[in-house]
């Protein structure tokens, strides 16, 4: 019996359409032409209902589903037990939770959709786990008898008995602007039961904001107001879903720095985040989850921090002798520029001269520059120093001003811009098909964009019901698609999961490179941005009043700049060559500030 439960049959309730064809599933399903029903669709049911325990695994039906909306897949054997929840027959299941502990940040990483939000829900007491009974939910008095003899038996008592009150700071902060009425000071007022709201607006310099109203704040300062919002209550568990996303790297650290002084000695703070390098300055102990997203996820014991970090990027788990990804993600500096130092000589040079440009009040002036077909340069700043309004001066969208000589030479220019909120009613096909129809098509793109970015599988969806990560997806394969000399890239990797945004980062870089282009990038992620830069730009100065744009330079002598202005040093670690924060006044921070090694190459 057990070994017939650790196959699970998933069908997608978005492209399971059972009036829209000719029901192959059931018609070649050998277990049904032995009269068995395996395969069933109800003429009232939106979706068909495979039984897992007749079901053989033969994968006949995977193959001849016209939509492809069924998958198959074997579970390690050691599953067929541990079933926290599942939210319906041939629906994701969730396997074992994580362990939160008082007075500790607990860190959850994974990629998207294997259940980290689902494991937040049960553990806010917000979705009661109904141990993979479905159709008989178990009560309160069973759930905790199945934990018991574990930290969470524990936990859910005291969820249970003492109403544990929870903050929660959701995912998609985009939200708020539908939610929020009315000006977000008061609404924090309102909201602010320890009496910290003037600190709070402080630390997370929110206070030229509080006389706005939510529809006209920018990604960045809703971001910190929900941080400052979770701040402010009284609760003793908190949560943040990805609480560093439209932050620049500055606000990050701050960030980690407000949430880790929330911790008290019965308290508990659980944190999910795909940044590995603020995930890591922000925990005590971390939780991997691995599966297959939508299908089912499975929580790993408790690690350390750079244990469980490394053990996610392995894609290896020691304890349970289990390997969950094919490869390892590993970070060498820019892969490229070692091998081809010989030939980046032959590469053309572009040129752009001191430039300089008034919006408003802001003041922005870039030193001149070169910089060479084939490379990637990545843009340092914080939000506010004028990196997009350099791509714009770049890609020509602003007009010639009376009596400047400086000539910015003509170039073709492809945009992504930082927000994509695609409100189109066609599909995706549709969309590559109207936009990039050459690329679309052509096989080197095929192999080097889109399949490595997943977009087959997104090809019939309406582009307007996409979730972040997938439209954020599209937009890159839209901007690399699109022919030009400079590819302007502005953050490829909010709303993309850590394993996503290693993925992109290979993609962008293997693009760049086999088409002989350049690319200008503005990003966050730190150990995105050492990944793909090959030369750095940094910006200095009085965000939003007068800003500076140095010229192109390495990366090291680059990020020493930038670090040693946000006062932290890295360091790597010794595995997997990943950067790593040095915590704050640590013998390793003051040994490197000292020797003005702000960020550290020891390869």
């Amino acid at each position: 019996m057990a070994d017939r439960l650790t196959r699970i049959a998933i069908v997608s309730e978005d492209r399971c359409k059972p009036k829209k064809c000719r029901q192959e599933c059931k018609k070649s399903c050998p277990v049904v032409k032995t009269g068995k029903l395996c395969i069933e669709v109800a003429p009232t049911s939106k979706t068909a209902f495979l039984s897992e325990e007749l079901c053989i695994g033969c994968g006949i039906c995977v193959k001849k589903c016209p939509f492809e909306a069924i998958q198959i897949i074997n579970l390690p054997k050691d599953l067929a037990k541990d079933t926290t929840h599942r939210y319906g027959a041939n629906g994701f299941k969730l396997h074992r939770l994580p362990v939160p502990r008082p007075g500790q940040v607990l860190g959850l990483v994974g990629t998207n959709g294997i259940g980290k939000s689902t494991a937040l829900k049960i553990l806010a007491g917000k979705l009661k786990p109904n141990l993979g009974r479905f159709n008989t939910p178990p009560d309160w008095e069973e759930i905790l008898t199945h934990f018991r003899g574990s930290e969470l038996q524990s936990y859910f008592i005291r969820v249970v008995e003492e109403n544990l009150k929870t903050a929660i700071k959701p995912q998609h902060v985009d939200h708020i602007k539908e939610v929020v009425r009315g000006n977000l000071g008061i609404k924090l007022e309102e909201m602010d039961e320890r009496g910290m709201m003037e600190e709070i607006c402080a630390d997370m310099e929110l206070n030229q904001v509080l006389e706005r109203e939510a529809r006209q704040v920018s990604g960045g300062e809703l971001q910190r107001f929900a941080i400052a919002a979770v701040f402010v209550k009284k609760a003793d568990i908190y949560m943040f879903d990805e609480p560093s996303s439209y932050l620049d790297v500055r606000q990050r650290l701050k960030a980690a720095q407000v949430i880790r002084s929330l911790l008290r000695h019965d308290s508990y703070v659980i944190v999910v985040e795909h940044d590995l390098s603020v995930l890591d300055y922000l925990s005590d102990f971390v939780c991997c989850l691995y599966g297959k997203p939508g299908a089912y996820g499975v929580v790993t014991l408790p690690f350390s921090v750079r244990e469980g970090i490394n053990v996610f990027l392995a894609g290896f788990i020691p304890t349970e002798n289990l390997r969950f990804r094919d490869e390892s993600l590993t970070f060498r500096v820019s892969e490229t520029t070692q091998e081809s130092d010989g030939e980046v000589k032959t590469y053309a040079r572009y040129k752009y001269p001191n430039m300089s440009k008034q919006l408003g009040d802001f003041k922005l002036e870039v030193m001149e520059g070169e910089f060479t077909d084939s490379q990637i340069i990545v843009m340092l700043g914080e939000n506010g120093t004028g990196k997009t309004t350099f791509i714009r001066m770049l890609a020509g969208a602003f007009p010639r001003e009376e009596g400047v000589e400086s000539e910015i030479p003509e170039f073709n220019v492809s945009y992504k811009p930082q927000g994509n909120d695609s409100k189109r009613e066609c599909t995706v096909r549709q969309l590559l098909h109207d936009k990039i129809r050459d690329a679309y098509t052509h096989p080197q793109f095929v192999s080097d964009v889109i399949r490595p970015l997943q977009i087959e599988q997104l090809l019939d969806q309406v582009v307007k019901t996409l979730s972040g990560g997938e439209k954020q997806r599209v937009a890159i394969t839209l901007c690399l698609g699109k022919p030009a000399d400079i590819y302007l890239i502005d953050e490829p990797s909010a709303h993309l999961d850590s394993e996503q945004r290693i993925t992109a980062s290979k993609v962008i870089k293997r693009f760049i490179l086999h088409a002989k282009k350049t690319a200008f990038i503005v990003e966050h992620d730190f150990i995105m941005a050492t990944y793909l830069a090959d030369r750095v730009i940094v910006y200095e100065g009085q965000p939003a009043v007068k800003c500076i744009a140095h010229s192109p330079q390495s990366l090291l002598s680059g990020m020493n700049l930038f670090l040693s202005h946000l006062n932290i040093t890295f360091r790597r670690d010794p595995t997997n060559f990943r950067p790593r924060i040095n915590k704050l006044e640590s013998i390793k921070d003051k040994e490197q500030k000292t020797a003005g090694s702000y960020y550290y190459l020891d390869d």
